[in-house]
């Protein structure tokens, strides 16, 4: 969840101030780092996720501000688009309670928000990317009442000089223009927090980072954009464009993007803070009172605000956090490649894979980062974006193989042995990571789902494409408060 920011015009002396402020945060974190200041006794687990809002015809609802006011809890908050929501679910150890009562947690929060805003012809929708959203719908007018995104939008084109350029060849092609950053907010995700120490760290993101393909491939559910049929994951092409500041020019330069996989495995969380201050401009320059250096002298905890903004704004496929909690500072790996849904069954199979395979690969003797080239795992991730479930990806000692074919030979033993590590016993591992196994042997994902049941209802209708998204969509919605696994969704 982003920090709020209150609406302000910036001035050359805000950032000159902010500049000196983020290196004076970034020396802080680095004596923080030396001295062993980190909570790392009870490392805890989160998710978020990013839903879509539609009314009765599974059209987008641009209704957010109401819905909140309907479901009132604080873990809800808005997200970038007036059709978006988020929700925070509270920090928790991995095998408390089982994993049955973590996903019992997020199926009653779903269902009381569901609850409270469908009275108002409000649902909501767990998709990466909602399957009736039309160009027209992502307008300057569609960003959600929060001084934070209109703010952010105003500085993304500041630096960029003019509008965006949105091109995705697919199954189909699309070229367009945008004049606000809202083509973002069609990318709704699912992310899983793993707290980690300093010293584990870099292995932890390490690992992260090399299945971030794989991850994608079993998990698609983004095929479709503004009508058109295009990668399995498109919402991975469309966020790493639509945030994009560069002018063509500064690409050509080499200047790197906002929403970046990285360009190296690293040694140390302090790699990934000072990539940061050094390679990108602040977008939201705004200091706080906080002298984090005198904070320190005296005992106490710096929150390193103007740092942790400065992060906010760089979209790390996996994103180091910072975070203070009850006078405790501690680091997180944050997990942003996943498409939100299908349904939470999916979402706890998913974080199981990833929470089992980054412990177990963190823990290997010999890392597969060892084995495998930064630019490797990158190839992956776009090769899964694109492909999905039928992507081939490189692992090393297998080569170039399909990606059910890895992860059913080579993967899922290791995800059960991370799970074991982590103290989940045979009987809380097997229904969680039997369902990424069915998804593997039938190669069947969201985005296979959604791909199927289109055209299946488009060979047996005279309707327009639009209708056939909006009744695809319909029945992708009753499946989900199902919550059966997605693999064993029929096509009608």
């Amino acid at each position: 969840m982003g920090r709020d920011v209150p609406a302000l015009v910036f001035t050359r002396d805000d950032r000159r101030r902010y500049r000196e402020k983020m290196q004076v945060c970034l020396d802080s974190f680095a004596r923080m780092l030396a001295e062993s200041r980190f909570d790392a006794e009870r490392p805890q687990v989160g998710l978020e996720i990013e839903l879509n809002l539609v009314d009765e015809a599974a059209e987008p609802l641009m209704r957010n501000t109401e819905v909140l006011r309907a479901i009132a809890d604080p873990a809800w908050a808005t997200e970038l688009g007036r059709f978006n929501l988020e929700i925070n679910i509270p920090p928790r150890r991995l095998t408390a309670g089982g994993p049955g009562a973590w996903q019992q947690e997020v199926r009653d929060a779903l269902n009381h928000a569901e609850a409270r805003s469908s009275p108002s012809g409000a649902h909501l929708i767990m998709i990466g990317i909602l399957p009736t959203l039309r160009q027209q719908d992502v307008t300057h007018d569609s960003i959600s009442d929060n001084p934070r995104y209109r703010l952010l939008n105003e500085q993304v084109f500041a630096a960029r000089g003019e509008d965006l350029r949105i091109a995705i060849d697919g199954e189909e092609r699309l070229r367009t223009y945008a004049d606000s950053i809202t083509p973002e907010a069609a990318c709704t995700s699912t992310q899983y927090h793993l707290q980690v120490g300093p010293d584990d760290f870099p292995a932890y993101w390490n690992a992260a980072q090399a299945i971030a393909g794989i991850q994608v491939a079993l998990a698609a559910n983004s095929p479709f954009l503004f009508g058109k049929e295009l990668w399995s994951e498109t919402r991975i092409p469309l966020f790493e464009q639509a945030t994009d500041t560069r002018a063509d020019e500064l690409k050509a330069q080499g200047v790197r993007p906002r929403v970046w996989f990285g360009e190296r495995w690293i040694t140390s969380v302090f790699d990934l803070f000072e990539e940061n201050v050094r390679y990108y401009p602040a977008l939201l320059p705004l200091c706080d009172e906080e002298d984090p250096q005198r904070t320190l002298e005296s005992g106490d905890t710096p929150e390193l605000g103007e740092l942790t903004l400065h992060n906010g704004t760089i979209y790390r496929w996996n994103r180091p956090v910072y975070a203070v909690v009850h006078g405790r500072p501690h680091l997180r790996v944050e997990n942003r490649v996943l498409p939100a849904g299908p349904t939470v069954a999916d979402t706890e199979a998913n974080g199981a894979l990833y929470y089992g395979l980054v412990r177990a690969l963190a823990e290997e003797e010999r890392p597969v980062w060892t084995r495998m080239s930064f630019a490797v795992a990158e190839a992956n991730l776009h090769a899964a974006a694109r492909h999905g479930i039928d992507a081939r990806l490189y692992w090393p000692g297998m080569g170039e193989v399909p990606a059910p074919e890895l992860v059913l030979r080579r993967l899922l033993p290791l995800a059960h042995r991370g799970l074991e590590r982590f103290g989940m016993d045979a009987a809380w591992r097997e229904p969680l990571l039997g369902i990424i196994e069915q998804r593997c042997i039938t190669a069947r994902n969201g985005a296979v789902w959604q791909a199927e049941t289109a055209r299946a209802i488009d060979k047996v209708s005279h309707v327009g494409h639009h209708e056939v998204l909006r009744r695809m969509t319909g029945q992708y919605i009753d499946f989900m408060h199902l919550n059966a696994p997605v693999h064993t969704w029929p096509v009608d």
